[in-house]
């Protein structure tokens, strides 16, 4: 006659408890309970990583501004009369903007920096090597805290943490984008490109 058919084996999920699926659930909750307070965590060091370079960034652009206002001040005749009204106003500008821009009066003064000859007589060297310093650890400053924005914002606008608006209540740091010259310290040209 025929050959005997077997019966087909039961799907498997068809076999599983009410139980089993319970128990199932409260695994992906936990799981999404843990990544969720892991992710909150990160999103605090990461604030707290984002204040720490900023506070770092600003102290570096205080000082080139105050180092580039003391130039200006007491090396008004190596400088002549323009150009150092020119650089005290740029720095007293990159200390409190006017119009509350800082990136435009941070960037007025890094190209009044620019402007500079490589040699200005009765200058002391030491203060141009420190202006030179102060201008390139404000580049490195500056590309620290753009990272920490970055990965702020990488980590803040993954499809997950938006959905469940983790951190939504914060405004998202802004990148802070300034002409620094630091091309020329990565690439080993010197300190700062002028």
């Amino acid at each position: 006659m025929g050959v005997p058919v077997p019966e087909a084996a039961p799907l498997a999920w068809a076999v599983v408890t009410p139980g089993a699926w319970l128990l199932l659930a409260a695994g992906v909750a936990v799981l999404l309970l843990a990544w969720t307070a892991w992710t909150l965590t990160r999103l605090r060091r990461l604030e707290s990583r984002v204040a720490r370079a900023w506070s770092v960034l600003d102290t570096r652009l205080q000082q080139r501004a105050a180092l580039a206002a003391d130039l200006a001040s007491e090396h008004s005749a190596a400088l002549g009369e323009d150009r150092a009204t020119r650089l005290k106003t740029a720095a007293h500008d990159a200390r409190q903007p006017r119009t509350g821009d800082r990136e435009l009066a941070e960037n007025t003064l890094g190209r009044e920096l620019r402007t500079l000859p490589d040699e200005l007589p009765g200058v002391p060297a030491r203060l141009l090597t420190e202006l030179a310093e102060a201008d390139a650890r404000m580049g490195l400053a500056r590309r620290f805290y753009n990272d920490a924005v970055r990965d702020t914002h990488l980590l803040r606008l993954h499809r997950f943490p938006r959905l469940l608006r983790l951190h939504a209540d914060r405004p998202l740091p802004r990148f802070f984008d300034v002409e620094d010259g630091l091309d020329a310290v990565t690439s080993g040209a010197g300190p700062v490109a002028r």
